[in-house]
Formats: C-alpha cells, structure tokens, sequence
C-alpha cells in the first residue's frame, strides 16, 4: 500500500473518532455545567473539556474567558478549531475522498452523507434545547462510520491502518478525559456530591456507565472508575482495550508487509505490556496524573513512529 494511501486512511480513522469524542464529552459537560451553575463552577467544567480536547490556549486565544456559548461554538461550528467537530468531519470526509476506492460503499455513504448534511446546519442547531440532539446526530454518526467499517472491509491494510487510527485517537482520548479531571481521583481527595458528579461525567464521556454497574455491581468510587478505564480488558475505550489493538494491528501490518519490524512495535508493545500486567493500586499511589500524561506523551511519540514507518509524513 503507498504511504499516502496508508496516511489517508489512518486520519479518516482519527478525525471521524474525534468528532464523536468531543460530541460525547460536551453533551457530559452539559450536564455537569448545569449541576455546578448554582456553585459557580461551570467554567471550571469548560475548562475541563478544553484540556480533554487539546484546545484550551487555542480557545483562550480566540474568545478570552470561559463563556459556555464561546466554548460550544469553538468545539462544533467554528472551523478554526482543528480538535472541533466542523474540522473533524471537514477532514475526514477529505481523507475518504482521497483513498473512495479502498473504502466499501456503506462507508463512503456514511462519511459523506454526515458531511453533506453538517453543511447544511446553521448556528440555530446549536442552541438551546437543539444542541443535545445536534450531539446525539454527531455521535450517531460515528457510530454509523464505525460500524459500516467494521461490517463491510476486508482485513486487508486498508482496515488495518483505517483501525489503527480509530483505536490510537480512542487511546488518546480516555487518556486526556481522564487526566483533565485527574484531581477528583487524587487518594485523599473528599468523596463528596462534587466528585461523584466528576467520577459520573467521565464514565459518561466514555458511554461506560452502564458498563462500571455490570462489572462492578457497586457505587462509584475513583480507583474501580480508573481501574475500568485503564486496566479493564471488557471497555473497548479503556486503555488497555485499546493498545492491544494497536499492537494487534500492527503486527498484522509488518506481516503483510514482509515482516519487518520498527519503533512503533516496540512502543506499541511496551505500552500494551504495562498495562496488560498493571494494577490500579500502585498507579493510584504513584499518581494518577503523572501515570496518564507519561501515557499521552507516549501515545503522540508512538503516533510519530507510525507516521515514519508506514505513512506519507504527517505525525499525530
């Protein structure tokens, strides 16, 4: 496979799971800006969401304070955010137009469809009450790409490297989502209405509150929500879950392609390898935030790796 082939795809993977990540996220900081108003704290929320985005200077930059029809703006309609949904639907629609023909009709369908009507909309599908049916739309949407994906290709390199964006930029994510509010999991920290809110807003920018009830059968507390984004094999967003998958796909790639192994694979399974054999007590005790920003740096140098290795240049 060309590398520029290789490159589309990996990014169509990234950018259509990013739209449905920040989707997810917003409509969880919706409501906890709504329970923290009273208090005062619904910029601290925004905030959150910016730092679990990558775009809080960018944010502060452009519109100053921490105003919630800014920060809504900034993360959906506003094609000066590159970590917005208007530029994640924007580019994965370019990336699926540059590799149509490795992609399955249904998916093409799907990219493109989502792209044809986000033009349409106007600043009205952003507020008021029409904005969580907006972000329930964007998340449908992803989930109607990932599932026309994973029904419809071959497992050739074209699923291998379109996978292995989706599964990095998940990585990514519930890494960043759960290091933004990485002090309510601080040991020590009061379990009070507050943090409870917190631990149920993360679980809920994941859609795995459902899921911490069915493994765990208990109330929330911060080392099991950790646990079960970091260490649980069952989440597909944990990130354990999702580093196997790298991994896995990546050896899959250097089998296709003669053999031959680089950086990537090693930091892929140094990583896979960490978590696979990790418990959360030591992680916690360590510190939850050092834990997860050594992961998110090592996740941008693995995405450098896999850029130099396979792709046309462009590194995450």
């Amino acid at each position: 496979m060309l590398s520029r082939t290789a490159d589309s795809l990996f990014w169509l993977g990234r950018y259509s799971e990013r739209a449905g990540n920040v989707a997810r996220g917003l409509a969880a900081t919706l409501r906890m800006a709504l329970l923290a108003q009273p208090l005062s704290g619904a910029e601290k929320e925004w905030r959150a969401l910016m730092v679990a985005a990558g775009c809080e200077p960018s944010f502060r930059d452009r519109y100053g304070g921490m105003l919630q029809e800014d920060a809504v703006h900034w993360l959906t309609l506003d094609p000066a955010n590159p970590a917005g949904i208007a530029a994640c639907i924007e580019a994965a629609r370019r990336n699926a137009r540059i590799v149509r023909t490795a992609l399955t009709v249904d998916m093409w369908a799907a990219i493109n469809d989502t792209w044809i009507e986000f033009r349409r909309l106007d600043g009205s599908a952003i507020r008021g009450d029409r904005l969580p049916g907006f972000l329930d739309w964007v998340t449908s949407r992803t989930l109607l790409f990932n599932g026309a994906a994973a029904d419809t290709m071959l497992r050739d390199d074209a699923w291998r490297f379109t996978h292995l964006g989706t599964m990095l930029e998940r990585a990514d994510n519930t890494a960043r989502l759960l290091d933004a509010r990485h002090a309510a999991f601080a040991q020590g920290a009061a379990a009070d209405a507050a943090c409870y809110a917190q631990w149920q807003a993360v679980l809920r920018s994941v859609a795995a509150l459902r899921a911490f009830q069915h493994v765990y059968h208990a109330r929330l507390d911060p080392q099991r929500v950790a646990e079960l984004l970091i260490l649980r094999p069952e989440l597909p967003r944990s990130l354990l879950a999702c580093y196997r998958r790298v991994e896995q796909t990546l050896q899959a790639i250097a089998l296709a392609s003669g053999g031959a192994q680089g950086e990537c694979h090693r930091l892929a399974g140094a990583l896979h390898a960490r978590l696979r054999y990790g418990r959360i007590e030591p992680i916690m005790e360590s510190g939850l935030h050092g834990f997860l920003t050594g992961v998110i740096d090592e996740n941008i140098r693995l995405g450098q790796e896999i850029a130099a290795s396979y792709l046309s240049g462009r590194a995450a």
